[in-house]
């Protein structure tokens, strides 16, 4: 004899299953302006940005304590 809750817990596990992958897709480098900012690092920017203003906004950023 199934208990009465039975169909609903294998309902939910069937639609878990179910369920589309998490599809990450990466940004087209060749549409992106590449700003250096030291030797080991390096942002991309939309190809219209300014380079300095890029550069000064993430050095405050990464300068900025919390």
């Amino acid at each position: 004899m199934v208990p009465p809750g039975a169909g609903l817990f294998f309902e939910n596990l069937k639609n878990n299953m179910e369920r589309k992958p998490v599809v990450f897709k990466s940004p087209d480098l060749s549409k992106l302006k590449e700003v250096i900012i030291d030797h080991r690092t390096r942002i991309y920017i939309a190809l219209e940005a300014d380079v300095e203003e890029a550069r000064t906004r993430y050095l405050a950023i990464k300068n900025r304590k919390y």
